[in-house]
């Protein structure tokens, strides 16, 4: 009697206990391994893995910057489709009176790229990543080696490039007379009571979580202070989420600059300012809905942010695993596209 009375006992709190949520289970199927932050209001509704722990941001630094560059348009300060000679007429570019901010931002400048113009180590580390003393820094970068060599005219063709934003960021320090680690700081960290910061050239970079680019094989990173605005920002996945909730609630933007900066443009891909933007049709909406995206990536850390404007919800995730497939929403497939569709349109 005792036995039976345990085996009910047991079925009971087995039938009572909530099924698994269903990002849950999209999770376990694909093995991810790493920190996915849902939500639709300032304290996320969903949170997978510790939040807490710091990890590098990558080229979701890009979106940072971004911002930043959009609060001084908004302020008058700058102008998306001026030269970059008009504020800074010192820059040594050929065509510095013909690359502007919007292509920068847009990655259709034709400056220089380190990830491909080489040269580069054994291992394919490209050396504009482990700089010599005295190198390193954005001022000295945008310069220099951003500045020499254009891959075409601006306004052509896109190319992604870090290259971009660490010139934007060099005339962000210009403009302002500030560093850009303070601009950071002062921007967007302190309003919004966030801990994050810059990995610095030439110092050992702080305590974050590592990554693998594959099993067995150790991430080879560089110097992480030499992609200063295009991939330095560091700190938990946590205040991504709360930089999104900012962003959808106008704290660090108006609604004219946040729709200029989240316009993406069919001909360059659909590409926006220093984020995505697109349209598609997720599973278990009834209607195309419009999607800002930004990813990242330096060695094994992989970073996806994606925020749905329209219905106020963020979905940031973060892995530990350079391998790991994340699909392509726009192709309606993978996990990206089946956690996204999840987190947006679940009842």
């Amino acid at each position: 009697m005792k036995r039976l009375a345990s085996v009910a006992s047991a079925l009971a709190l087995t039938a009572a206990a909530p099924a698994a949520a269903p990002l849950d289970r999209i999770i376990a199927t694909a093995k991810f391994d790493g920190v996915v932050i849902a939500g639709d209001t300032d304290k996320p509704g969903y949170v997978h893995g510790d939040a807490a722990a710091t990890w590098r941001w990558a080229s979701v630094s890009k979106q940072l910057a971004a911002t930043i560059v959009m609060q001084e348009v908004q302020a008058g300060r700058l102008s998306l489709d001026r030269p970059i000679a008009d504020w800074w007429p010192e820059w040594p570019h050929v065509y510095s009176d013909l690359i502007t901010i919007r292509q920068l931002l847009q990655h259709t400048s034709g400056l220089a790229d380190p990830n491909e113009d080489g040269p580069n180590e054994p291992s394919g580390m490209p050396l504009f990543y482990r700089p010599p003393p005295g190198h390193g820094v954005m001022q000295y970068e945008a310069t220099h080696y951003c500045a020499e060599h254009p891959r075409a005219k601006p306004g052509l063709v896109f190319h992604y490039d870090n290259c971009d934003f660490i010139v934007l960021g060099a005339l962000l320090e210009h403009t302002t007379g500030k560093p850009y680690a303070q601009l950071l700081r002062e921007r967007i960290a302190k309003p919004l009571g966030l801990k994050i910061a810059l990995f610095s050239p030439g110092r050992p970079p702080a305590p974050h979580v590592r990554g693998v680019v594959k099993p067995g094989q150790p991430e080879d990173i560089g110097n992480l202070g030499t992609y200063g605005a295009a991939g330095s920002v560091y700190g938990p996945p946590l205040a991504l989420y709360a930089f999104d909730r900012a962003l959808i609630t106008r704290k660090l933007l108006g609604d004219a600059a946040t729709a200029e900066m989240w316009k993406g443009e069919p001909k360059w891909g659909h590409s926006a300012l220093g984020q995505w933007q697109y349209e598609a049709t997720l599973a278990g909406c009834n209607a195309p809905t419009s999607i800002v995206e930004r990813r990242g990536q330096i060695g094994g850390v992989q970073v996806r942010n994606f925020i749905l404007p329209a219905m106020g919800k963020a979905l940031v995730m973060f892995t530990r695993r350079g391998d790991f497939d994340f699909g392509e929403v726009w192709q309606a497939k993978g996990f990206a596209y089946r956690a996204l569709s999840t987190a947006g349109c679940a009842k």
